[in-house]
């Protein structure tokens, strides 16, 4: 076992007994071994906390922390950020499946390079007669990271704020640090963590190929599945808002225009197409007007 790690993985967890044993096994298979993981049990009340404790007991590159009740995502990471003590760090959510590769390729891009993030594809893993298989890597996934690129800004790649979520990439503790990031709380938090941290970054790399494959469980107990409901519609308008503004404010004009075009073929067409009641439908509406006005400006 390597006496230093190079990287810390983030890894909390709510109510995902059913997963969780399978999520950290991908991540101990990981070809790169120099790593370390802070397993943050978000006050459940299932069986989590048990795996969680399990693992970090067998192998003491996990270390297994514990909230006594239900903070939130956003939270549970940055409980997780407060104990990061190698060069670079990740996340990776306790329900998801982590590719054999993928440490060894987003940080040995990031050692190689000098950049600040490294970002990678992911599929989604969808229920399929009883069990899970992935997906092929969705359009804008691949715009955002193919072909792979060194070094590169923000203002020469735009299309990598479409990969928006927090667990596709490994980024450099230093730029956490010095500009202060935390995760909100509420849902969607990655939105404007991750455009942040794209609009601050000196230089970025992209791999292309998968590194993560994202579960949609087949219980349909994801947030993701819930966006019909008036109130995550609202949480989700807010974050997307909440992200581009950043990106707005901080980052070249070109990736704000980018991530307006993304929104308006990805996210409002997914949206549109839910059972939404009234309101919703109008909040939809609104916000994608609003971007289209944008883009004609």
């Amino acid at each position: 076992m390597p006496a230093s790690p190079l990287v810390t993985v983030i890894v909390p967890g709510w109510n995902v007994a059913p997963y969780a044993a399978e999520a950290l096994d991908s991540l101990r298979a990981q070809t790169l071994a120099a790593w370390r993981a802070v397993l943050v049990d978000d006050g459940s009340a299932d069986g989590t906390g048990d795996v969680f404790a399990r693992f970090a007991a067998q192998d003491d590159r996990f270390t297994h922390v514990t909230h006594p009740s239900q903070r939130g995502l956003g939270a549970a990471r940055n409980t997780g950020l407060e104990l990061v003590d190698t060069p670079y760090l990740g996340f990776f959510d306790s329900d998801d499946v982590m590719l054999p590769r993928a440490l060894e390729l987003l940080v040995g891009s990031l050692e190689a390079t000098g950049s600040d993030i490294a970002v990678g594809q992911y599929t989604r893993l969808r229920p399929v007669d009883g069990g899970y298989a992935p997906s092929p890597v969705q359009p804008w996934v691949e715009a955002s990271t193919a072909p792979a690129r060194h070094g590169v800004t923000l203002a020469e790649h735009p299309e990598v704020t479409g990969n928006i979520v927090a667990w596709s990439k490994v980024s450099r503790t230093d730029l956490w640090r010095d500009h202060h990031v935390k995760f909100p709380q509420g849902l969607y938090e990655d939105q404007a963590v991750t455009a942040l941290l794209y609009a601050r970054a000196r230089a970025i790399d992209t791999v292309a190929e998968p590194v993560v494959h994202w579960r949609v469980r087949a219980e349909g107990t994801s947030i993701t599945q819930h966006e019909a409901d008036p109130v995550v519609l609202a949480a989700c308008l807010a974050a997307l808002h909440d992200g581009l503004d950043i990106l707005r404010r901080e980052a070249p004009e070109v990736a704000a225009r980018a991530r307006i075009g993304q929104i308006l073929r990805m996210d409002i067409p997914r949206l549109r197409a839910l059972d939404l009641d009234a309101v919703s439908r109008i909040a939809v509406a609104d916000f994608a007007a609003e971007l289209t006005e944008c883009l004609d400006d």
